[in-house]
């Protein structure tokens, strides 16, 4: 806004800068041109031309390229100041328009072209000391001639006895200040030096392939000439790999739709060998959506142009380098930024809504690349690409995974498969709000371990507070129990998963081992060798001599499968008993993995209230899907970058709290999961255990499904007689004195209110209590 007594610009701040970097291309091309065009004249100098410094006759032929002018150019240069100095005199220009491309030109241009001069003398009395005649030539020994008439300053130095050996320092200093000088004035920084030796390393390659091509044709025509009618044509040499890095290939594609054919006319599955029932199969990939066909990188030039574009944007907010490589992906693609020295990863990583506007992106997350000094810049893709789960499933890196429990998370930015091994997490939180893809993620976990285990090898239990995610499940045979949606009854499935790894470990105990491998591989050897199980146990002390007694006591032990608890939503668990479920999920996750139990936690609200600090501690691995601000990010990875993620699965993985990894998750449709519950249905019925669900005191006195309504009976009849002795009445007394939730403490001051026990509350919030004092 222009205040009063200013005047508007003529001309916006925004199309200023778009001319000076039109201007600054246009200067850098001209100085580019110039110094190649300079380079040539002094490379293609011949004595024998006629020139100022030569005689000839008019007859004579010039065999510089551009004729008179530039033999006269180049020999004036080569006999003023000698080869080497005219050929970096010649370079001079080319990386000032380099530095004026990148938009990282100093200035200071007077002062530079003032230095020029006496630089170039001091190069060429440096150069004619050191290798005397011809280098150096005319200029050089002038000026050495004319340092020698100075005895006082310079002789005693060169020509003493006792210094003599300082001429070498002479010689050094000379040197060292020409090359300073030379720098400066050329503003050659470690960015040039690099491109010169990419620009050497490209050009010997190059030369290299020429000559290999000649050998190759002179190869092939002797053989065409030995050879009669037709010969047998050579395969071709290997492409080389381009800058650009896709995620896959042709070759994969088509080798990944041979696999699948195969796969799909044998029929074959792999599953661990832990007594597979017979008659029992694992679903086929067949059931699952056909995988998408390979992944189509746009043009080098589109990349390219978008990469400049996004250091003209980066150089606006004053940041300064250079795009090295873009790696193209199904959903974004990163650009890598080799920053200039002294810029702070912090000062990049903050600009990401800038950069966002300015590039018209939906969203850009910046971080840096690990393992390497560049920072990488994510931006969507125009055309964005579905990942299925069928994409993982038939590729090499899931049919070669030797995970246990292996889980498809989806494809990196790469398009390069993620696949992990739940043994190894051992527990995993996940968060993300609604929308984001966090259920169709964790339909995709529960379909990775459907279709690598059997119901003798894996187990699930599944708690869906909402009643709608995990519903669909409900019937097959991997359930240890119904689909719990009751939160009470899920805080009782937890118990008992506590109780069900204390077992394990005590029957672990009893063999000497230390985990489930062990003790399934013992229980396994035992059998296939025909041993009864058995140990040997002190029960007393005989009588007589005092000498303890020993008696074999039968083993009986099975295989025991790996059990997986999902939780669809914390939460909601949370609200209700917030203390157990902290309790028995912190013991879960610091002691189950030896035993095989693995928990996957869901929310879509990652607060602090239901992410506790006891809950992260004991949940290193974690998923964050999108969420709605940078301190939930901060909530469950510890860092910001989640606010930035686009949805519909796109994710940020986080495994034993090391490195992040961008990972898009695969696309699991309802259609499908209902195909591969309806086959698992098929195969059988499940084996439900009723003491998941029931209170270990309650099943001991055999009341089975009453557990629950007692429990609630004896919560009401404590509330009741402390209302009754304390005179007081309100939700928030009985959730504080009882240590309950607000919404089970809030029924029973209604169900004492349906009751007649207390009245409805008045204006203030009051209740009278209407009961006697005798009342129970």
């Amino acid at each position: 806004m222009v205040q009063q007594g200013e005047k508007a610009p003529i001309i916006s701040p925004a199309i200023s800068a778009w001319i000076s970097r039109i201007f600054y291309k246009l200067v850098a091309g001209i100085l580019c041109i110039s110094s190649f065009g300079l380079l040539f004249i002094i490379l293609s100098f011949d004595v024998a031309d006629p020139s100022i410094n030569s005689t000839a006759s008019d007859s004579a032929e010039t065999r510089n390229i551009t004729d008179a002018v530039s033999a006269n150019l180049s020999s004036f240069l080569i006999n003023a100041f000698g080869f080497i100095i005219s050929v970096a005199l010649a370079f001079i220009p080319l990386v000032w328009s380099y530095r004026m491309w990148q938009n990282r030109w100093h200035g200071r241009l007077l002062f530079r072209l003032f230095l020029l001069p006496f630089v170039l003398l001091l190069m060429a009395v440096s150069e004619y000391y050191v290798f005397a005649a011809p280098f150096g030539n005319a200029t050089g020994k002038a000026m050495y001639e004319l340092f020698l008439e100075y005895p006082i300053l310079v002789k005693p130095i060169m020509t003493s006895p006792i210094l003599i050996n300082s001429q070498h320092l002479v010689a050094g200093g000379l040197m060292l200040m020409a090359a300073i000088g030379y720098i400066y004035i050329a503003s050659i920084g470690f960015n040039e030096l690099r491109v010169l030796g990419k620009g050497y390393q490209l050009t010997r390659a190059a030369i290299g392939k020429v000559f290999q091509g000649m050998a190759r044709a002179k190869s092939l025509a002797s053989e065409r000439r030995k050879s009669k009618p037709r010969a047998k044509r050579k395969s071709p040499a290997p492409r080389r790999e381009p800058i650009i890095v896709a995620g896959k290939d042709d070759n994969d594609a088509k080798a990944a739709s041979a696999k699948r054919k195969k796969a799909a006319a044998s029929g074959k599955q792999t599953s661990l060998d832990l007594g597979t029932p017979s008659g029992y199969s694992l679903p086929s990939a067949e059931l699952l959506a056909e995988p998408n066909k390979a992944l189509i990188a746009p043009d080098a030039e589109a990349l390219d142009n978008t990469s400049r574009m996004l250091e003209g944007v980066l150089s606006e907010f004053g940041i300064g380098g250079n795009i090295e490589k873009a790696r193209f992906g199904p959903v974004v693609t990163r650009y890598e930024l080799n920053p200039a020295p002294g810029t702070k990863t912090q000062r990049v990583i903050s600009l990401s809504d800038d950069i966002a506007r300015s590039m018209s992106a939906l969203s850009v997350r910046v971080a840096v690349v690990p393992g390497q000094n560049t920072i990488g810049i994510e931006l969507p893709n125009t055309n964005r690409q579905t990942v299925l789960i069928r994409d993982i499933l038939d590729h090499d890196e899931w049919e070669n995974s030797k995970a246990a429990l292996p889980v498809a998370l989806g494809m990196d930015i790469a398009g390069n498969p993620v696949v992990a091994d739940l043994t190894r997490m051992p527990h995993l939180l996940v968060a993300g709000t609604t929308g984001s893809g966090k259920s169709v993620g964790i339909n995709g976990m529960i379909l990775s371990l459907l279709y690598t285990h059997t119901p003798e090898t894996c187990r699930l239990i599944m708690i869906d507070p909402k009643m709608l995610e995990l519903s669909v499940y409900d019937g097959i045979p991997h359930l240890l129990t119904p689909v719990v949606t009751d939160p009470n009854k899920a805080v009782v499935a937890l118990k008992w998963a506590v109780r069900e790894m204390e077992n394990r470990y005590r029957n672990m105990a009893k063999v000497g081992v230390r985990n489930i491998d062990g003790f399934n591989k013992y229980i396994l050897d035992a059998k296939r060798k025909g041993e009864t199980l058995s140990r040997r146990v002190q029960t007393g002390f005989d009588e007589e001599s005092g000498q303890p007694v020993y008696e074999e006591e039968q083993l009986d032990l099975n295989v025991l499968p790996f059990i997986v608890v999902i939780i669809d939503e914390v939460a909601d668990l949370m609200l209700v008993a917030g203390k157990d479920i902290e309790a028995m999920v912190q013991r879960l996750a610091q002691m189950a993995r030896a035993a095989g139990i693995h928990v996957i936690m869901a929310t879509q609200r990652p607060s602090v209230d239901v992410i506790t600090g006891t809950i992260k501690a004991n949940f290193p691995t974690r998923i964050s899907f999108q969420v709605t601000s940078r301190i939930d990010s901060r909530t469950i990875l510890g860092e910001q970058g989640a606010e930035h993620l686009l949805g519909r699965g796109d994710m940020l993985f986080m495994e034993g709290g090391g490195r992040i990894v961008r990972v898009h998750g695969p696309f699991v449709s309802d259609e499908e999961v209902e195909k591969v519950a309806s086959f698992l249905r098929q195969q059988g019925e499940p084996e439900y255990d009723d003491s998941v669900t029931i209170e270990a005191d309650a099943l001991q006195n055999g009341d089975n499904g009453d557990a629950a309504l007692d429990t609630e009976a004896s919560l009401y009849d404590q509330a009741v007689e402390l209302v009754r002795r304390e005179g007081k009445a309100s939700t928030s007394f009985i959730q504080r004195h009882l240590r309950i939730g607000y919404n089970r403490a809030a029924t029973i001051i209604e169900d004492m209110e349906r009751n007649g026990l207390v009245s409805p509350a008045n204006h203030a919030g009051k209740r009278e209590i209407l009961m006697d004092t005798d009342h129970v």
